[in-house]
């Protein structure tokens, strides 16, 4: 069985999960999905480096997803990594091993880089009738931001502000509480660098879109409908439901999360800090409303990969 003309693979080895997708001329028609979970949150020490059992993690989920990909004959897959891996301290080692034990390269994508893919696959997703899009991306390790009203986009930023590295910063690991006084003073840290990070590049009038689980999960804690009900149910995150849902966080522990609408068990103790970067981001940007997307970096690569042209409207979803 070989592969069929149009027909393209990614595996995307993140903190929580390595997902084997491959699809046939777009990434709505996916023909191989596929999740080994992992919990390489847990195998980052202090120091930032990825311990053994984490890279034990990573080669046994590649080596399955190699499998899966041979049985479905699909030959030829596009591995990389995000930035769980691409920021420990010892990334060129993790990545020298994995290849040494499973044959699989893992390559490592710059954050503008990924900023630039989750902002083509938004851009696909919505279509040019919604005009300048601002794109948010908030991940484990960093924030991306993303904006333009052009094909490519003429603000590709990404900041360590992501939910896991938030959580540590904070001491937050394990599910702990957030003095309200801690709460806000680093409502403000954040706040100021977005701001920063934007340097003075206005995003007025751009539709805010919101593509990462993190906002997923906190729309569906706002009210959003749940994403079983499919992807293409409209769903929105008001700042100020947001805002709401904070201090109710900060007090709960992680496992009281965890049984919250939108909260998976996982990504229960980073949920607080998720939260405070979502809510920061809108604040600095301007943005009341984030209309949420389903897709960001891996649909970006793959709609790269299969080289979907600019006017190609069998790719845009209203």
């Amino acid at each position: 069985m070989s592969a069929r003309p149009g027909q393209v693979g990614v595996l995307d080895v993140g903190s929580f999960s390595a997902h084997l997708v491959v699809v046939s001329g777009s990434p709505l028609h996916q023909v191989v999905s596929h999740k080994t979970r992992l919990r390489l949150d847990r195998a980052l020490g202090r120091d930032n480096r990825l311990r053994p059992e984490g890279v034990e993690q990573i080669v046994t989920a590649v080596r399955t997803a190699r499998r899966v990909a041979e049985r479905a004959g699909v030959p030829h897959v596009v591995p990389f990594a995000t930035s769980v891996i691409r920021d420990a301290r010892n990334a060129d080692q993790v990545i020298a091993e994995v290849a040494r034990r499973t044959g699989t390269l893992l390559r490592v994508l710059p954050g503008q880089e990924e900023a630039r893919l989750a902002y083509q696959a938004a851009r696909q997703w919505f279509g040019w009738h919604v005009g300048p899009l601002l794109v948010l991306d908030v991940g484990g390790g960093t924030v991306e931001l993303a904006a333009s009203q052009d094909a490519e986009p003429s603000l590709a930023r990404s900041l360590p502000l992501g939910a896991r590295s938030l959580t540590r910063r904070l001491g937050l690991r394990h599910g702990g509480h957030l003095d309200p006084r801690d709460l806000a003073r680093e409502q403000v840290a954040v706040h100021d660098m977005v701001l920063a990070a934007l340097d003075g590049t206005s995003v007025a009038g751009h539709q805010a879109v919101g593509c990462s689980k993190v906002f997923q999960q906190l729309a569906r804690l706002a009210g959003a409908r749940p994403q079983h009900d499919g992807p293409f149910v409209p769903r929105t995150l008001r700042r100020s439901d947001l805002r709401g849902w904070i201090p109710k966080l900060a007090r709960m522990p992680a496992p009281k999360r965890a049984r919250l609408p939108g909260i998976s068990r996982h990504r229960a103790e980073q949920s607080l800090a998720g939260a405070l970067v979502a809510e920061a981001l809108m604040v600095a940007t301007g943005h009341e409303e984030v209309r949420i997307c389903p897709w960001s970096t891996r649909e970006g690569l793959l709609l790269s990969l299969l080289g979907t042209g600019d006017d190609d409207e069998s790719y845009r979803v209203a």
